[in-house]
């Protein structure tokens, strides 16, 4: 198995069967759902890498599902596949607008979906299948959970190592102490914004050999960012 876990929302169940199929030939894990309140209390419990995820549903739509999903920090970042007969134009702009990473028109082959699928996750995770993340001599292994500088080990703590990550993973980009708590340490988590600053300090110390520490860099009035491009 891949160790991928589906969440199927659709009220018609032979169209969960058919997808289920299709998946778990592609040996993906899957769960679920005929109704959106069903599905989330299944995401909340279940934390799934991927939802499919039916259009016109009896009570709550698909589509207000995923508007909801796309609001809240805790399930904002999984990736969702809006799945419906619906084939204008404007039904299928209206998805994405909400959020939804990917759009399949009824009726599809399963190869068709699976391939979507893989696509969707490989966006939505650089790190699929556990990929090291190299830059400029560090590399980060997510199979292995270390972190090495020209392959000399680095030690740091679990929460070190997770802002590293998001900041190899999303480089460039400057990012608020509050954006960088809900994304490293979870939108349901209560933590001051000055513990970031302890553990961008922490992080700096982890990564000082050669220095590599400058990569983590202080955006004045904003954060932090993850740059390679050295400012003087």
């Amino acid at each position: 198995m891949t160790g991928r876990k589906i969440l199927i929302v659709d009220d018609e169940s032979a169209i969960r069967d058919m997808l289920r199929v299709a998946l778990e030939m592609a040996e993906y894990d899957c769960i679920e759902a005929s109704n959106a309140q069903d599905a989330h209390a299944l995401i909340v419990d279940e934390k799934p890498d991927l939802i499919l995820l039916d259009w016109m549903m009896p009570g709550t739509s698909g589509i207000e599902l995923a508007r909801r999903l796309k609001r809240d920090e805790v399930t904002a970042d999984i990736p969702i596949i809006m799945l419906t007969a619906k084939g204008e134009e404007d039904n299928k702009i209206q998805g994405l607008e909400v959020g939804a990473d990917d759009y399949i028109t009824k009726p599809f082959s399963p190869r068709e979906l699976v391939a979507r699928l893989k696509a969707v996750l490989r966006r939505a995770d650089p790190k699929i299948g556990g990929q090291p993340i190299i830059v400029h001599g560090l590399c980060l292994d997510p199979s292995s959970h270390r972190v090495t500088i020209h392959d000399q080990s680095l030690d740091m703590g679990p929460t070190e190592y997770r802002l590293l990550e998001f900041f190899l993973t999303h480089q460039e980009r400057a990012y608020t102490r509050g954006q960088l708590l809900d994304h490293v340490w979870g939108g349901n988590v209560y933590v001051e914004e000055r513990t970031v600053d302890v553990h961008i300090r922490r992080l700096r110390k982890a990564l000082s050999v050669d220095g590599h520490e400058d990569l983590v860099q202080t955006v004045r009035g904003t954060g932090y960012r993850f740059s390679t491009k050295i400012e003087a």
